[in-house]
């Protein structure tokens, strides 16, 4: 038969545990919601322009231009 070397702790003692658990979770969930909304600024200005990224092949040497277009049409 096998032994315990420690006791379970009381049901009273885990109470405080689980709280600060919960605790832990929302603080968690009102971050991930606040950078969720920044990135979605973030994205929303973005995308309003058009965006050119170059880039050098590493293997061939060729420019490699990536265009991405917004949803608006780019003012002159």
């Amino acid at each position: 038969m096998a032994k315990k070397d420690e006791p379970s702790p009381p049901k009273q003692d885990l109470k405080p545990d689980i709280e600060q658990i919960k605790k832990r979770l929302d603080m968690l969930d009102d971050r991930l919601d606040n950078i969720d909304s920044v990135v979605s600024a973030v994205v929303e200005r973005v995308m309003r322009q058009p965006l050119t990224i170059n880039l050098s092949c590493p293997d061939c040497g060729r420019n490699i231009e990536i265009a991405l277009i917004g949803i608006e049409k780019p003012k002159r």
